[in-house]
């Protein structure tokens, strides 16, 4: 037998016998995240049952819409080491074309299809951009791909505020309202925080079982190691791409719910600031973890609510901008990453087995 035979043969015999002791010292920190799961669960579900319509909509569905877009973000910074700043882009992508095939939009700007095909429109051309974009993209890392993108997102928003015809320039498409399906008024607090519950939901389980798939194993190696897994086999381009047309469809998602919550897509929803906003949102929260979004989301609302009754509207920039850099400075993962901080102290014994 061969040294390297030899040494490949030990190893594995030492693995697997390692392998029961740190897997019973790791089921105590696994039933507990179980048990956080359901209890988070359970919480969102009854929301409803004990918050204001204010909380209920303003605060519970827009943080559940914005962590959709968020997760779209962090789906290709964290698991694919893609920072872009066109998610927002995209969902407005997808925005504009509700309104505009359907959506219940300002009658001279829809051209009034079913609201079942309108709805798949939207996706469509959304899925459609985030592939496009991911293609011209991949080209680049690092910085440039940040501003390549936030140069995109910049020419889409001058594209739909200085256009009249198709987007109605700056005052942009109004009445897109919800369909009455099942004699259900969705745009209504209690309907359209579930409808958004359900819609975050199905993403964030999207990404919890496609990050642990061979394919996200594959677009996290190639985060660390682009070049060692193009010498593996691996498309590189190809799975960075498809990366990118999932984002799109979650990021459609939540702008079709974010037109449905506003009830109008204008140029501002797609502008400058709401690119950083996402960003910010994604950080925030963690990038690491399909969770991280959605915390991000949350206690960003909470301040772009109530952080007017300390500062001017117009300093909010300022304190959204403080938190972040404190939160950095904190934990440079977000929240998520406080949170596992706590959770090794807590069971020392899964944080050995880790190690």
């Amino acid at each position: 037998m061969s040294a390297a035979r030899w040494r490949r043969a030990m190893s594995g015999q030492v693995i697997s016998a390692q392998a029961p002791s740190a897997a019973a010292a790791a089921a105590p920190a696994r039933d507990s995240a179980w048990a956080w799961r359901l209890l988070a669960l359970a919480a969102l579900l009854l929301y409803p049952a004990v918050a204001s319509p204010f909380f209920i909509f303003q605060v519970g569905g827009q943080a559940l819409v914005l962590g959709i877009v968020a997760l779209s973000l962090a789906w290709l910074g964290g698991y694919g080491g893609m920072v872009t700043l066109s998610q927002m882009t995209v969902a407005g992508v997808a925005g504009y074309a509700l309104a505009i095939f359907g959506g219940n939009a300002s009658a001279a700007h829809s051209l009034g299809w079913p609201w079942w095909l309108a709805i798949a429109m939207a996706l469509s051309l959304a899925v459609l951009a985030a592939v496009a974009i991911g293609a011209l993209a991949v080209r680049t890392e690092g910085i440039y791909t940040i501003m390549i993108t936030l140069a995109i997102g910049v020419a889409f928003f001058y594209l739909v505020q200085q256009n009249q015809t198709v987007f109605n320039g700056f005052q942009g498409l109004s009445r897109i309202l919800p369909p009455p399906l099942f004699g259900v008024d969705w745009r209504a607090p209690v309907p359209f925080y579930y409808l958004a519950l359900a819609c975050a939901l199905a993403a964030y389980c999207a990404v919890a079982y496609l990050a642990r798939s061979p394919f996200g194993m594959a677009l996290q190696g190639i985060r660390e190691n682009p070049r060692r897994m193009r010498a593996l086999g691996f498309n590189v381009n190809a799975h960075r791409i498809a990366a990118h047309a999932l984002a799109g469809l979650m990021a459609g998602a939540g702008g079709v719910l974010l037109a449905w919550y506003n009830s109008q897509i204008s140029p501002g929803s797609v502008g400058t600031t709401a690119l950083i906003n996402i960003l910010i949102v994604a950080v925030i929260g963690g990038m690491r973890h399909p969770a991280g979004p959605f915390l991000g989301a949350l206690l960003f609302v909470l301040l772009q609510n109530f952080a007017i009754d300390l500062v001017d509207r117009e300093r909010f920039n300022l304190v959204i901008g403080g938190v972040f850099l404190f939160i950095l400075a904190v934990s440079p993962d977000g929240l998520l990453g406080v949170w596992r901080r706590l959770a090794r102290t807590a069971h020392p014994a899964a944080r050995r087995s880790s190690s």
